[in-house]
């Protein structure tokens, strides 16, 4: 049995969830990567797999054996393309993390350009709107806004995530504007889960804070920004996000005197991994080419 070759698979399986599209990924039949798998189950004696007609999902010892087996496979790569290439370009696969809207809005080019400048790299993008921890799920880097500590986890700071105190002009009319965070109580409040129903504010008097009600409360910061210019009530969303509405009139800025709590954006990398070549190359990239060329909205 060529082990290697079965655990490959089982990575590639624990990842895709389907025995047809990791076929379709290896370039074999199913009926191959269900030999692999079957092989490897019987030669560690336990079961990997819980198998359906449609979907075939983790066991309790396939979730423990993917995290180191998605490490083994990595260190292989890795070997075996520091012997293979000798033309000093980066080859091999990337396994990346990140929140859905920052994804899809500002990261999508700066991933297409890091790919046209190594040719020999393949990515895998995963939207992920929680916190997670790379290391558990495989991954090479998780970029992410949230505040999160993870064992074996290496975080290195992007860049700086400006939330502004937004509403609809159509919600502003309804009801006397807050003129104070206090007055946020007593208010329709959108609130992003990661940021809490503690909204804290920087002042003139130093920092306050309020707990909100949230009237809706969600995941995901293009939901948010839809709800609020709908004219739902006040939302903290990232400067980013709230940009164009912004600059377009449909929502306005609220206290712009009082300025909410600042967090970082951070690449969460498994410290095992930071060494690797395509890895150290991806975040250099993500500093160079996005983290360094944030503006900040001119809202006078």
């Amino acid at each position: 049995m060529d082990l290697m070759t079965h655990v490959r698979t089982f990575v590639a399986a624990g990842r895709l969830g389907s025995f047809t599209e990791t076929a379709r990924e290896l370039g074999v039949v199913p009926s191959v990567v269900a030999k692999r798998i079957g092989q490897l189950e019987e030669e560690l004696r336990t079961r990997l797999f819980e198998r359906t007609t449609r979907r075939v999902t983790l066991t309790e010892a396939g979730e423990k054996f993917f995290v180191k087996a998605s490490n083994l496979v990595a260190d292989f790569e890795q070997l075996v393309n520091s012997v293979e290439r000798d033309d000093g370009q980066l080859v091999g696969h990337l396994r990346v993390m990140a929140p859905t809207t920052l994804a899809t809005q500002q990261l999508a080019p700066v991933f297409r350009s890091f790919l046209l400048e190594h040719p020999r790299i393949t990515l895998e993008v995963s939207l992920v709107d929680r916190s997670a921890n790379p290391a558990e799920r495989g991954f090479d880097i998780a970029i992410s806004g949230r505040a999160a500590t993870y064992e074996g986890v290496v975080d290195v700071p992007l860049c700086p995530v400006r939330p502004l105190l937004c509403a609809a002009p159509s919600y502003l009319a309804s009801r006397p504007p807050p003129t104070n965070p206090r007055d946020l109580a007593d208010h329709s409040c959108l609130v992003f889960s990661a940021t809490g129903t503690t909204w804290r504010f920087q002042g003139a008097r130093g920092v306050q804070s309020v707990d909100v009600t949230p009237r809706l409360l969600v995941d995901e910061t293009g939901t948010l920004l839809d709800a609020a210019c709908a004219g739902l009530g006040l939302a903290l969303l990232p400067e980013y996000v709230a940009g164009e509405a912004l600059l377009a009139g449909s929502l306005q800025n609220v206290l712009p005197d009082f300025s909410p709590q600042e967090n970082w954006f951070k690449a969460y990398v498994p410290r095992r991994r930071l060494s690797i070549a395509r890895v150290k190359a991806m975040l250099e990239w993500l500093d160079a080419h996005w983290a360094k060329r944030q503006g900040v909205l001119d809202l006078k």
